[in-house]
């Protein structure tokens, strides 16, 4: 008795996950979050930033062939930092009633000894919070404050 072919077996189609239901109507679902400080002086900022506590230059925005502003990258997060065109005067407070929090999955105590050996002083040395994580603190040349924290 001779015998069929048969035709190779496809895999069977995987059907989409079920979806959780959702609060209705929908909460907002964000994957990532960028600040934008308005700073002083740009070019002290950008190697502030770069040079003390790591981040590396995205990209830059130019209005009239002048730099206005840059984006600072540090893994998936982004600070733009903006040139201030002091309208609202040269002495405003920057920075008040504000604070960034950062986590980061590095030894904060290296991190810390890093910014540290760049001259910087820190607000708040490297030490467990209440809630258990360790975090430290430190204020930029503006005045933003930024605690930051070992997941």
């Amino acid at each position: 008795m001779a015998t069929k072919k048969q035709k190779p077996r496809r895999p069977a189609k995987k059907r989409p996950a079920a979806r959780p239901h959702r609060q209705q109507p929908e909460s907002l679902r964000l994957r990532s979050m960028a600040a934008s400080f308005t700073v002083s002086d740009l070019d002290k900022s950008v190697g502030w930033y770069r040079d003390v506590l790591g981040f590396v230059v995205g990209e830059r925005w130019e209005e009239g062939g002048k730099v206005r502003g840059i984006q600072m990258k540090a893994g998936s997060c982004d600070i733009m930092l903006g040139q201030d065109d002091f309208a609202k005067g040269r002495d405003r407070e920057k920075g008040a009633g504000f604070r960034l929090w950062v986590a980061t999955a590095q030894d904060i105590i290296a991190v810390a000894a890093r910014i540290k050996a760049h001259g910087w002083t820190l607000d708040r040395e490297p030490s467990e919070t209440p809630w258990g994580d360790w975090a430290f603190a430190l204020t930029d040349p503006d005045g933003f404050k930024i605690t930051v924290i070992q997941e």
